[in-house]
């Protein structure tokens, strides 16, 4: 059964560079949860992906326990060099790679530069035939899968001639027999694909590349000065040798590339040949013959484990020939290439049509708006994701070949917007830390608080009561009654910061009702009526004005802040009250022009005892109660206020944010508490606090 893919993808060494995908000429690499698949029915087993993926992330499939067992059967089995062998070996003698070869077990060590010239023959009689047929060269595997699939209408153009290694595994076979089993060894892993197609009858029993022979030899300890060095066996090649480098099919087969003639175009490399074959199949190439490569020729291979420059390559292979030539018995040539006359090299090719519709462009504009492409100048053309072009890439999504994260723009975008993101949660959680400090420090004062004002209420009450007897007892003009009076007062306002820490330790309980918001303003403002240099404004901007709260607590919260509101305006100003909703809030906003919050004090705003009024006009718990109270009511409390008359009318202005139905919200979610602080920093530049 044959494999999917001659080419394989280690998954733990792919980089989500996407070099893979930019190099392989027929896309058949789908990117899939940012791992290069190669699919194998789209894929030519170019090697483009091989030879440039810098982590060795991909592999070729490996024939070498294939040709082990081949040449432990005691079947005879010949092995075929490929013509780019001297650039690979460079620096060996032949002699001694022949010996190399031998010494692994082969019965016989030929070239496949026999089977070239027999194909260079078959080229120069089909072009010299007189007809008008254009043709398509074939001596390339990857060039007719590349067709097969994505041209399959010009597989009629493909010329009917076998590979170099086809004709000379059927050489072969004619001269030696049938039993013969071939192995190809050269650069190419097409020839794999090739070898092993049903509809090409090579009669090739394996093909392993350069490299893989390289690991043969490793294997078993075989090296160049163990061996005794050994000639190639016949029949032998003459300037089929040439075939490995660019156009050396054409001058093997005496076929001449003169432009004037217009009668051979010759392409070769991943970018070249695709072009040129597209011009083909429009009209707009004139001649009759289109010789192409997939690589620029094959000493460029990917199955090449030399590391030499493509010209350096090509010398070497130039040199060998030269050398073989200087020795090349003719009449023994022509013996052969008789003994081979009327050899079918004939094959015929099946269309297999990998090709996939284009999306429509409502599809296409649709991919590239969530690309961030909504305008021609988004289009970047960077290349980066592999494709040439965005809109490539886009027809890449549509086809299931791509995915959106291969486009840097957009990962980039992405990445800034986790990274916002990232930061708001850091934010929230450094937040609800604050909050979390803030809630244990007030827990613990509050246990404080209540055992003190415990302790303290019972002798106050006593001090209270003598001092009020001895008040009725003293001379209302007397020095005493002035001491008594002032024993009384600053009892009573002890009284009343103890009842005050009562209130703030007391764990209190909301017991909603549904009210009219706007009468908890009006009662409020009747309790606490302004001062004489204050004036009251009341804007009510809610159509429906009721709400589910604890009314009390609700006054509290609103006495509180219309109490600091007034204090805040000691030469005179304007108290606003204003409520406002929507179908799931009610805002209750109390706004005055008074001196504003400083700076310094926003981070302590609500922290019980803490109070920027004179000593003994306040105790500091009024900010901290009521933000308990609204957070018992699952509400908010901002405030936005500025003290710096240079930036403006000063003044201070706090909202408060309740939800219409809180039983609803409380079936869903968990009591949040009493005690949760406002945290330091989590108030933007125009919201700042006030502390009461």
């Amino acid at each position: 059964m044959l494999p999917i893919s001659f080419v394989e993808t280690i998954k733990e060494r792919c980089r989500k560079c996407y070099t893979c995908v930019r190099e392989c000429p027929a896309k058949a690499i789908r990117i899939a949860d940012g791992q290069a698949n190669i699919l194998g029915e789209r894929c030519i087993a170019c090697g483009n992906c091989v030879r440039v993926c810098s982590q060795h992330a991909k592999q070729v499939v490996d024939a070498t326990e294939e040709v082990a067992r081949l040449l432990g059967s005691g079947t005879p089995v010949a092995a075929c060099l490929a013509p780019s062998f001297p650039a690979e070996f460079h620096g060996m003698d032949h002699r001694r790679l022949v010996g190399m070869v031998r010494k692994l077990g082969f019965t016989m060590v030929t070239e496949v530069a026999f089977g070239a010239d027999l194909v260079a023959r078959a080229y120069h009689d089909l072009l010299q035939a007189g007809s008008s047929q254009r043709y398509i060269a074939t001596t390339c595997p990857a060039i007719v899968g590349y067709i097969e699939r994505y041209y399959p209408h010009l597989v009629n153009v493909l010329a009917p001639i076998v590979s170099p290694m086809v004709a000379m595994s059927r050489a072969l076979h004619r001269l030696k027999g049938p039993d013969l089993k071939v192995v190809f060894i050269g650069p190419c892993i097409a020839k794999k694909a090739e070898a092993a197609s049903p509809f090409v009858n090579s009669g090739v029993a394996a093909v392993v590349t350069f490299a893989e022979l390289r690991r043969m030899f490793e294997r078993h300890g075989i090296r160049p000065e163990t061996v005794e060095p050994a000639d190639f066996d016949p029949p032998h090649p003459g300037l089929g040798r040439l075939f490995a480098i660019k156009r050396g099919m054409l001058q093997a087969a005496s076929i001449s590339e003169d432009p004037l003639a217009g009668m051979v175009i010759a392409a070769h490399g991943r970018s070249d040949f695709v072009n040129a074959i597209e011009e083909f199949e429009s009209g707009q190439l004139d001649a009759r013959f289109l010789e192409v490569l997939c690589c620029n020729g094959c000493i460029m291979g990917a199955g090449m484990s030399a590391q030499g420059a493509m010209f350096q390559r090509r010398s070497q292979v130039a040199q060998y020939v030269r050398q073989r030539t200087a020795k090349f018995d003719a009449a023994r040539w022509q013996a052969d290439m008789e003994l081979c006359a009327g050899l079918d090299l004939s094959r015929q090719y099946r269309p297999n049509d990998q090709r996939t519709p284009l999306p429509s462009k409502t599809d296409l504009a649709r991919i590239l708006r969530h690309l961030g492409k909504v305008k021609p100048e988004d289009e970047l053309n960077c290349g980066a994701c592999g494709y040439e072009t965005c809109v490539e890439h886009a027809v890449a999504i549509y086809r299931g070949l791509a995915e959106s994260e291969m486009c840097l723009p957009y990962t980039i975008e992405k990445l800034h917007e986790a990274i916002k993101e990232l930061a708001h949660s850091q934010e929230q959680l450094d937040d609800t830390r604050e909050a979390l400090k803030h809630s244990e420090k007030l827990a613990s004062m509050g246990q404080l608080a209540a055992g003190v004002a415990h302790e303290i209420n019972n002798p106050l009450g006593v001090v209270l009561m003598y001092a009020h007897l001895l008040l009725e007892q003293a001379d209302g003009r007397s020095q005493s009654f002035k001491d008594l009076a002032m024993i009384a007062s600053q009892a009573d306002r002890c009284k009343k910061i103890v009842s005050e820490l009562l209130n703030f330790a007391r764990e209190s309980k909301v017991l909603y009702q549904t009210v009219d918001v706007r009468k908890l303003v009006e009662q409020s403002l009747q309790t606490l009526p302004p001062p004489d240099h204050v004036t009251v404004r009341v804007d009510h901007d809610i159509a429906d004005p009721s709400c589910e709260v604890d009314p009390d607590q609700i006054a509290q919260v609103l006495t509180n802040l219309i109490d600091n509101a007034y204090a805040a305006m000691p030469k005179g100003g304007e108290l606003t009250l204003q409520t406002r909703g929507d179908n799931a809030r009610v805002q209750l906003i109390v706004r005055d022009t008074g001196t504003g919050i400083a700076q310094e004090n926003l981070s302590r705003m609500f922290e019980p005892f803490f109070t920027t009024k004179q000593i003994g006009m306040g105790t500091g718990l009024g900010l901290s109660v009521t933000y308990g109270i609204v957070k018992m009511h699952r509400g908010d409390i901002s405030v936005k206020t500025n003290a710096d008359p240079a930036a403006g009318p000063t003044g201070t202005s706090f909202t408060v944010s309740l939800p219409r139905r809180p039983r609803q919200e409380e079936d869903r979610k968990p009591d949040s508490g009493i005690t949760a602080a406002v945290p330091a920093g989590s108030l933007g530049p125009e919201e700042q606090g006030r502390s009461g």
